[in-house]
């Protein structure tokens, strides 16, 4: 089968490798119908994190299900599914818990070893406890795929920030970070009943979706004048809840400035900058709470679900450009380069 490999920084390829197969009981083997790139998968493309030389790579995908081993008991050949970015055995504690991220028998698509999502098909270890099963029909309606997909990352991901930053009704909310992560982070906060959503972001084009998700007002300044903005829109006092969606010092830094006395802030983006940006004598004095980390978007995915299938929420805009397998790498320079938001993959 094909899939795409990483080789090193800035080298991206797509190529025959040997094709998925059941290899424990309780295996599902999925060909993929769509995927996509992440910004964090940016990260080895752009020497930030390391990888071996032919490592797979991809970590969001939904498919059909092409054969079982004799222990999957739940899911059938034939069935449309969605997995989240992390498989899990459904059984340990962390699991029974909520958070199958902390698996100890779990792990990441593309890590040495296994299939990525960019490819033709993918095996997938614990497929009942990992396989979330979508209605059939839904294969036939590309936008609805679309959003679909996004219940394997960002959009599980996007509201696991909402729930850390206590998100609720009548709240005024801050995202800081426009990327697909911080939009399906206003979308979130938007199903969570926030009154007012403070979009951060330089790029009109992201912050106008940010708008069609429900953002009410946007800041495109940086540093201390994206915070004196805030402040100016919140009476002085900044948000309840913060959204931290980019993983930066800088952007932590201004997580911190815009949350007011006794909010929340939730993050979410995977810290790839030096230090830290947090003052925990600020944070302490100001009553501010911190939660987050790697969103457990398989425990999330059975909430999210029927509000994307009746319409409720529709994340798909974050896709902005579609490419097929050959076109992977190019998707990737897309990205880099930021003249693509968010790549989806299709046959």
């Amino acid at each position: 089968m094909r899939a795409t490999t990483f080789h090193a920084p800035f080298d991206i390829r797509v190529e025959e490798v040997p094709d998925a197969a059941v290899r424990e009981p309780g295996d599902a083997v999925v060909r993929v119908l769509r995927a996509c790139v992440c910004g964090s998968d940016l990260w080895p493309y752009r020497g930030e994190t390391a990888r071996q030389p032919g490592q797979r790579i991809g970590h969001e995908f939904l498919g059909v299900i092409e054969e079982t081993g004799p222990g999957v008991t739940g899911l059938s050949v034939g069935d449309l599914v969605v997995a989240p970015f992390v498989w899990s055995d459904g059984s340990c504690d962390y699991c029974v818990e909520g958070l199958p991220t902390s698996c100890p028998h779990g792990g990441f698509w593309g890590q040495a070893g296994f299939d990525g999502g960019q490819g033709e098909a993918v095996r997938v270890p614990f497929a009942d406890a990992t396989l979330v099963g979508l209605p059939a029909d839904a294969a036939s309606d590309d936008r609805l795929l679309a959003a679909l997909l996004t219940l394997s990352d960002v959009m599980g991901t996007g509201h696991h920030a909402a729930v850390g930053a206590d998100v609720r009704p009548g709240a005024t909310v801050a995202v800081v970070g426009d990327g697909a992560v911080g939009l399906c982070g206003v979308l979130a906060a938007r199903r969570l009943g926030a009154e007012r959503i403070i979009a951060l972001g330089r790029h009109a084009v992201r912050t106008d979706i940010a708008r069609t998700f429900g953002a009410t007002d946007v800041v495109a300044e940086r540093g201390e004048a994206a915070v004196e903005a805030v402040r100016e829109l919140t009476r002085g006092q900044g948000a309840h809840a913060v959204i931290e969606a980019v993983g930066t010092e800088q952007s932590m830094r201004t997580a911190v400035q815009i949350t007011r006395h006794g909010g929340a802030i939730g993050y979410v983006g995977a810290p790839h900058g030096s230090g830290t940006g947090l003052d925990l004598g600020v944070m302490f004095g100001r009553n501010i709470a911190l939660r987050g980390g790697v969103a457990p978007v398989r425990t999330y995915i059975p909430e999210l679900l029927p509000d994307i299938l009746d319409g409720t929420i529709d994340p798909s805009p974050v896709f902005d450009v579609t490419v097929d397998l050959d076109g992977v790498p190019e998707g990737y320079k897309a990205m880099d380069e930021r003249t693509a938001l968010k790549v989806l993959i299709t046959p």
